[in-house]
C-alpha cells in the first residue's frame, strides 16, 4: 500500500521513545519531514540522528507541550524548518493514576495540561495552516480506559475521555476543510514505564510482559511499531474517508468498540 507521504510535514509530540519514536521513524521512512518534540535533549539528538542517518528529514524541538508558549514555539519552529504542517500526532503523555481521594488538584491540572490542552493548543495553531493548503490530518493518542474506566484510574481515564470528545468534535467542525481527525485508542503497549516498573521490582522484563499478556485476548503486549503502523495509515491518503473514528489497538482487550 502506498501511503503517499512524500512532501508532507508531520509534528509528533512525545517523539523520542515508544510510540512517538516508532511513529516519527516510520513517517520519515515513508517520505514525510518530521518535527519530533520532547523535553529531553539527549533523546532528541539520538532520534534525530537516527532518522537523518536513515535518509529522513527531521527537526528536533525541545519543548514541554503542557505549556502554551512551548506549543506556539513548536508550530513556529516546524514552519521555519519545513514551511507547512500536514500531520499532527498528539502523543505526549504518561499514565497518571491513583486513588481518587489522593489525587491532588496539581496532579489533575498537570494531566489536563499535558494530555488535553496540548492537543487543543497544537490543533488550534496547526489548523489554519492545514486549511490554507487544502487539508491535513490530526491523530490523537488516547487509551481504552477512556471508554471503560476502572477504579483508581484517574486522572488519565478522564483526560483521555476528553480527548475522545475533542477528536469527534474537531472531526465534524473541520471536515469541510479536508482536515481529518481520528484517535488511536491503545491498550497495553511495550513502553519505558513498564521497563522501569519491572526493574524496580527486580523482575525480568520479558517475564513481566508475559504476565501482562495473559490478560489480553491475543496473548501478548503490543509493540510501538504496531501503533505506528495505524497512525501512519490514518495520516495517509489511504485513509481519505476516515474521520471522527476511534481505533482500538489493544489486542482485543476492550469490551466496547
Amino acid at each position: 500500500m502506498q501511503l503517499d507521504l512524500q512532501g508532507k510535514v508531520a509534528i509528533v509530540t512525545g517523539g523520542t521513545q515508544g510510540i512517538g519514536r516508532a511513529t516519527a521513524e516510520l513517517l520519515a521512512r515513508e517520505g514525510a519531514a518530521v518535527a519530533i518534540v520532547a523535553r529531553g535533549l539527549e533523546r532528541l539528538d539520538d532520534v534525530s540522528d537516527a532518522i537523518r542517518g536513515a535518509g529522513g528529514k527531521v527537526a528536533a524541538i525541545a519543548a514541554d507541550v503542557g505549556q502554551a508558549a512551548d506549543c506556539e514555539r513548536v508550530v513556529a519552529e516546524t514552519l521555519a524548518a519545513f514551511g507547512r504542517i500536514d500531520i499532527l500526532v498528539n502523543n505526549a503523555g504518561t499514565s497518571a493514576t491513583g486513588e481518587f481521594e489522593k489525587v491532588t488538584d496539581a496532579t489533575w491540572q498537570a494531566d489536563f495540561d499535558l494530555k488535553l490542552f496540548a492537543a487543543i493548543r497544537l490543533a488550534r495553531l496547526a489548523i489554519p495552516h492545514m486549511r490554507t493548503q487544502g487539508g491535513g490530518r490530526i491523530i490523537n493518542i488516547t487509551n481504552i480506559g477512556a471508554k471503560q474506566p476502572r477504579a483508581k484510574s484517574m486522572p488519565t481515564t478522564v483526560t483521555r475521555a476528553a480527548g475522545l470528545a475533542l477528536t469527534k468534535a474537531l472531526s465534524k467542525e473541520f471536515a469541510a476543510d479536508g482536515i481529518l481527525v481520528n484517535t488511536v485508542c491503545i491498550g497495553l503497549i511495550r513502553a519505558g514505564q513498564h521497563e522501569r516498573k519491572a526493574a524496580a521490582a527486580g523482575v525480568d522484563l520479558e517475564q513481566h510482559y508475559a504476565a501482562m499478556g495473559r490478560e489480553i485476548p491475543l496473548g501478548r503486549v503490543g509493540r510501538a511499531e504496531e501503533v505506528a503502523n495505524v497512525i501512519a495509515f490514518l495520516a495517509s491518503s489511504a485513509a481519505s474517508y476516515v474521520t471522527g473514528t476511534s481505533i482500538n489497538l489493544d489486542g482485543g482487550t476492550s469490551g466496547v468498540l
